[in-house]
């Protein structure tokens, strides 16, 4: 199972240098993939959890693509009816081709209703146009050598039924959001149900979870994955990989704006993982 790191791309002390330093700390540690959150305009609902400064997730991952060289590149998640379907494509195609074929593509439906207002989007059909926005773009991808995409994997977010079948029907894997460990593992044994009766494949499975490193045990019921001793996160990494899962995304950002500022704590709790799963690849 490989791992990956979602990178904070937003709110006071993240600048240029903040990023290149966590960039720079993801590969070093040796983690697979480096991932950046997607908005566009911060309006009162997203200013309320990813403050300003916010950094646009092709131009940041076009700026960090030039200070790493070997961890993948990827957005959680980009929301694919903020922009036109064929400048997702170009922009996709371009960053991938820059990058030498580090790209990831996850994305989803969006949530801020505010920020659809301001760009203009429907709200209320945004599943039905990121259904056809991503048909547009595989599309664009499939039908000219202008392109030169090489392969662009997909990674379908959403944690409800409808996400699970856009990822089935249109993903090349499936990115669930922060859930406990008992929820995950009923959500990808329904994932199965639900790629059984649409009659595909299961799509592999790359979930995103919480890491919040604590000093004594959480015992909480509704304790999320990563989010616990270092024994606690690891446990759940072993789970997360029994379940199949063929990437983990670690997202370190839990609401303390301070940690953005002050990321220490978390790269300290990203070496201890890295140097367990590096125990585990030698063995």
């Amino acid at each position: 199972m490989r791992i990956g790191v979602n990178v904070p791309n937003f709110a006071p002390g993240t600048d240029p240098e903040m990023l290149r330093q966590w960039a720079q700390t993801v590969e070093g540690l040796g983690f697979d993939l480096l991932m950046v959150s997607d908005h566009i305009v911060v309006t009162p609902d997203v200013a309320e959890q990813y403050p300003a400064p916010f950094y646009e997730p092709f131009t940041t991952l076009s700026w960090l693509a030039g200070v790493t060289r070997r961890v993948r590149l990827g957005t959680t998640v980009l929301i694919v009816p903020y922009r036109h379907p064929l400048l997702t494509a170009r922009m996709a195609a371009n960053l991938n081709r820059l990058s030498g074929g580090r790209l990831v593509l996850g994305v989803g439906v969006g949530w801020a209703r505010q920020e659809f207002e301001a760009l203009g989007v429907p709200f209320g059909r945004r599943g039905a146009l990121t259904d056809d926005y991503l048909r547009v773009m595989r599309a664009a991808w499939q039908d000219t050598d202008d392109y030169d995409t090489g392969a662009i994997p997909i990674w379908v977010g959403g944690n409800s039924d409808a996400g699970m079948r856009r990822a089935v029907l249109l993903g090349d894997a499936w990115h669930p959001l922060r859930f406990t460990p008992a929820g995950l593992a009923e959500a990808a044994a329904r994932l199965s149900v639900i790629a059984g009766e649409l009659g595909r494949q299961v799509p592999p499975l790359v979930p995103r979870i919480a890491l919040r490193e604590a000093r004594e045990p959480v015992t909480s019921p509704d304790r999320l994955a990563g989010v616990g001793t270092i024994d606690q996160i690891i446990a759940d990494l072993d789970q997360i990989r029994l379940l199949g899962a063929e990437t983990v995304v670690l997202d370190p950002f839990n609401d303390d704006l301070t940690e953005i500022r002050q990321p220490e704590r978390a790269w300290r709790t990203l070496a201890a993982v890295a140097a367990y799963h590096s125990s585990q690849e030698d063995r």
